[in-house]
């Protein structure tokens, strides 16, 4: 929802100061509105005055909350942990291995993985693209689960850990509320006031 300029052209002066104001806590867009018709009523703004309102406008901005629910951050911690699990597997089999190409697979698979935990944490919405890899890599890795289970019980009890973590990951993305995927970031802070029963207008200006 758009800051309707009409509100703020109701309010005196000391009460448009407050939008102004380095610890403001309004949107960006208010306190733009507010500077340009404080300007408007003959306020006049030293050129230190108007550098600091527009570092403000900018740095508020770039502070823009991005929608993100408590299952992103239960999700990327499982990957997290499934990631360490996986370093102490592999630190295992550097004992009875000499292919660096495959170490080399590894240590890329760690930061792509890692990645992916990193998004998924600010909000991303990577539930399919993790659903797929998911379905890919089980396909690809099952045989050597079994072997490893069999003959490595320590090597497939980790790797069973790990796939387990990530499907954990992905239950727990799909858990996400539709109506809150729906929101968009600019929306996101009048939802929250929403979802506390403040008036949605008032947590907008």
């Amino acid at each position: 929802m758009a800051v309707k300029k009409s509100v703020l052209e109701q309010l005196s002066d000391r009460e448009l100061e407050n939008y102004i104001k380095p610890e403001t806590t309004f949107v960006p867009e208010a306190t733009k509105i507010a500077f340009e018709i404080l300007k408007k009523r003959g306020r006049e703004f030293s050129s230190e005055e108007t550098d600091s309102i527009n570092f403000l406008i900018h740095k508020t901005e770039d502070k823009k909350i991005r929608p993100i629910h408590e299952n992103h951050i239960k999700a990327s911690n499982f990957i997290f942990i499934s990631i360490a699990i996986g370093i102490i597997n592999f630190l295992l089999a550097v004992k009875f291995s000499q292919n660096k190409i495959g170490f080399f697979s590894a240590f890329i698979a760690f930061i792509f993985i890692g990645i992916i935990g990193y998004l998924i944490r600010e909000g991303r919405d990577l539930k399919v693209f993790l659903l797929v890899l998911f379905l890919l890599g089980l396909l690809g890795s099952i045989p050597a689960l079994i072997s490893d289970l069999t003959y490595f019980p320590i090597s497939g009890i980790l790797s069973l850990s790990q796939t387990i973590l990530q499907l954990l990951a992905i239950i727990f993305l799909f858990m996400i509320p539709k109506k809150f995927e729906s929101i968009n970031n600019n929306e996101f802070e009048t939802w929250l006031s929403s979802e506390n029963g403040e008036d949605i207008e008032n947590s907008k200006l």
